[in-house]
Parts: structure tokens; sequence; C-alpha cells
């Protein structure tokens, strides 16, 4: 899966981990409503030709996992600061 790691050169190997960097850095980085989104740049920088098409739960379900994972937020991160500021697009 990764051979083409076996071609590149060591600069070619330094610019791949430097761009995968950067990009789960700008992932990390996400924060308030971001951090429900969709994030196909991410799995973009694999060199993988695929466009994943998640497989979306029906609404109540999803909601369920909306408010499950914003519960392991409270038990993974309890000090992290909150807000009220509102979704907007």
């Amino acid at each position: 899966m990764d051979d083409d790691l076996e071609a590149m050169t060591r600069e070619q190997l330094i610019a791949e981990v430097k761009a995968l960097r950067e990009g789960i850095r700008r992932h990390r980085d996400c924060s308030k409503h971001e951090l429900c989104w969709h994030h196909p740049n991410l799995w973009g920088l694999l060199p993988d030709p695929s466009d994943p098409i998640p497989v979306v739960p029906e609404w109540p379900e999803f909601i369920r996992g909306c408010i499950r994972y914003r519960q392991s937020l409270d038990e993974q991160a309890p000090s992290a600061p909150r807000t009220d500021e509102p979704y907007e697009e």
C-alpha cells in the first residue's frame, strides 16, 4: 500500500512528512462547530485514489452519536473552555 515511499528521495520524504503533519495539525486545531464536520481534505493527503462517501446514520441515531461525542469531550477534556457561540454558516 505504501510502496511509493520506497522510491522517494530523502527530500521528498521530508516534504511528505511536513504535508502530513500540517494536515494533522489543521484537523487537530478544529474547534467549536468545526469538530462536527466531514474532513475529506485530511484523507486527501493519502496517495490512495479514494473519495470515500460516508455511511450517514439516520437522524435519531446521528443525534445520539453527536450527544455521545459531546459527552466524551466532558469526560476526556473536562477543563476545556466552553462557549455558547451559535453556529453560523
